[in-house]
């Protein structure tokens, strides 16, 4: 299934579904992250998915992490909520999704690296060298709250 992410755009289709979702913003002992290339529209981002019925919020946080990258992980906190309603996702199904979803820090406590059907690619990555790799600028926006530490509040917006 394709996917095409608009950002602002007023030729955007309108959204017709909303599904919490979450990323999980992994961190090895070197302090690189956890980087997966997505299959459904080639860029690189931060593993995750939509919450499904049953779970907790962290319990879907380990489920995609696993899922997607082969990693075990611990959720350590959460970084922010997005539900910027100018962020819709269309999806070759006719499904276009305003953006949900809340980006949680995590550390990994085990697994082997892998790729699934939804990541073509997963790698550790340097913070300094993410400027190399096509990750949509929400995504970027996620991974630079994550990265500030300094933060008293997860970002809400």
């Amino acid at each position: 299934m394709g996917r095409i992410d608009y950002l602002h755009d007023p030729n955007a289709p309108a959204a017709n579904s909303v599904v919490p979702s979450v990323v999980a913003f992994i961190q090895d002992s070197h302090g690189r992250i956890l980087m997966i290339r997505r299959s459904d529209n080639g860029r690189w981002a931060l593993p995750g998915g939509g919450h499904d019925a049953g779970e907790s919020i962290a319990d879907t946080v380990i489920r995609e992490a696993k899922e997607e990258t082969g990693i075990d992980v611990e959720v350590i906190g959460l970084s922010g909520i997005y539900t910027d309603p100018g962020h819709v996702m269309a999806f070759s199904d006719g499904e276009v999704r305003q953006q949900f979803s809340m980006c949680f820090r995590a550390k990994p406590v085990g697994g082997e690296l892998r790729t699934s059907e939804e990541t073509t690619e997963v790698r550790w990555v340097a913070p300094a060298d993410l400027s190399a790799f096509d990750v949509h600028p929400t995504m970027r926006q996620r991974i630079e709250h994550a990265l500030d530490t300094e933060r008293s509040a997860p970002y809400i917006g």
